[in-house]
């Protein structure tokens, strides 16, 4: 069987580690990019890619045709009043996300890495291969064994690498379960709803209606269950139950057909994860990235994926502090807040549908919008002075001075 060394050696082929592999080989690091399934291949995902995400495939020059352009976005409170969120350009983004399944995307930054010379490898990450100086590469499931200077843990929120290394606590990870379906709709803008199955018993995460292409449209379901996996089976249980929902709203038939149900886990908020420590990187699901309050993910697998890249091209023997200083600094403010906020809300459902329904009030509602819109999908940094930034900004600090000795934000900022 084959054995080989590799500067490093990048576990899981989603957005994270192709992006990272695709900056490392372009900056001339040889690169193993491991992946357990052939491409393409499809993920439990809403396909939707945030302005920051657009930005980083626009930076990197990264072409992906089965793209839809998606601007503003329609919330649906518990009682069924809506709320028109904006999405402006920032300074450093655009105004706009995009629409691409995940077989699609996957694909595509896959590819681009291996064109940029990322050599790729089809097979399971089993068993850590381990030196004085820590994780020295995985072997394969098929015996072949892959030795790196560095390994980046870029395989989803059940990392195998997260826990080689010993990274994740998973009695404080704050877990998220997610199932989608595709329905026969043609849906123009993107919809997210919060949910109450029974009346003041509000749904611990959100359900969603995305734009898809060829006629269809990306439904689904994400709750929040913090330690308690077990709960991951409540979004699998309701998903019929909201589909009723929506046919009920006219957002989709009551004979609208539904195929392809996919579910699987998130790791959010960067909780209970050591982002970097060694050899060792992790980068979006993997390190906790999700965005508690809204569930995004692909958009920081990609941006994180570039970072650890950057952060070991640019000086390898302290490419783990370098990443978690810039972790730190881009994520933190940020998901702080989110996390803890998270925490607080979730065992409470009665609390969280009321927030649901204070925040779809009529006059509330259309004075927060725009900054609703840059805060709720972490987009502060980098938008230009309005109202709608300056409402986000305040948010930012309220929830800073009201969280910040919570047992979560002290946990992340340990």
């Amino acid at each position: 069987m084959a054995d080989e060394r590799f500067d490093v050696l990048v576990v899981g082929a989603g957005p994270g580690g192709s992006i990272a592999a695709l900056v490392l080989a372009r900056g001339g690091a040889r690169v193993a990019l491991v992946d357990k399934s052939a491409f393409p291949r499809d993920k439990a995902c809403g396909d939707l890619v945030g302005p920051r995400g657009v930005q980083l495939l626009d930076d990197l020059k990264v072409d992906v045709p089965a793209a839809a352009r998606v601007g503003d976005m329609i919330v649906i409170g518990p009682t069924g009043r809506r709320v028109h969120l904006p999405c402006a350009p920032g300074l450093t983004y655009p105004g706009h996300a995009i629409a691409v399944p995940r077989a699609s995307l996957d694909a595509t930054l896959r590819d681009a890495a291996v064109e940029a010379g990322a050599v790729p490898f089809v097979g399971q990450a089993v068993d850590p291969l381990r030196a004085t100086s820590g994780i020295d590469g995985f072997a394969l499931a098929d015996g072949r064994t892959l030795h790196a200077d560095v390994i980046i843990g870029a395989d989803g929120a059940t990392s195998r690498v997260a826990d080689a290394a010993g990274l994740v606590d998973h009695h404080r990870v704050m877990w998220g379960f997610a199932i989608r379906s595709y329905v026969d709709e043609v849906v123009d803008l993107p919809v997210i709803a919060f949910w109450e199955p029974q009346r003041w018993r509000a749904l611990p995460g959100y359900g969603w209606l995305f734009p898809g292409r060829e006629g269809l449209a990306n439904v689904g379901l994400g709750v929040g269950t913090l330690s308690h996996r077990a709960e991951g089976s409540t979004a699998v249980r309701l998903l019929p139950q909201f589909l009723e929902h929506l046919a009920r709203l006219g957002l989709i038939g009551a004979d609208a057909s539904k195929a392809n149900r996919l579910g699987g886990w998130l790791k959010m908020g960067m909780v209970g994860t050591t982002a970097a420590a060694g050899r060792v990187l992790l980068v979006g699901d993997a390190a906790g990235l999700v965005n508690p309050l809204q569930g995004e993910g692909i958009a920081q697998a990609m941006t994180s994926g570039r970072a650890a890249a950057e952060a070991i091209l640019g000086q390898p023997s302290q490419a783990a502090s370098r990443y978690r200083a810039w972790l730190a600094s881009e994520h933190l403010p940020y998901q702080g807040i989110a996390a803890a906020l998270q925490a607080l809300l979730l065992p409470h459902p009665a609390a969280v549908a009321g927030v649901g329904r204070l925040l779809t009030l009529p006059y509330l509602s259309g004075a927060l919008a725009p900054g609703w819109a840059i805060f709720w999908n972490e987009l502060l940094d980098g938008a230009p002075r309005s109202r709608g930034q300056l409402t986000a900004a305040a948010a930012t600090r309220l929830g800073r001075a009201a969280l910040h000795r919570t047992r979560t934000w002290k946990a992340l900022s340990a």
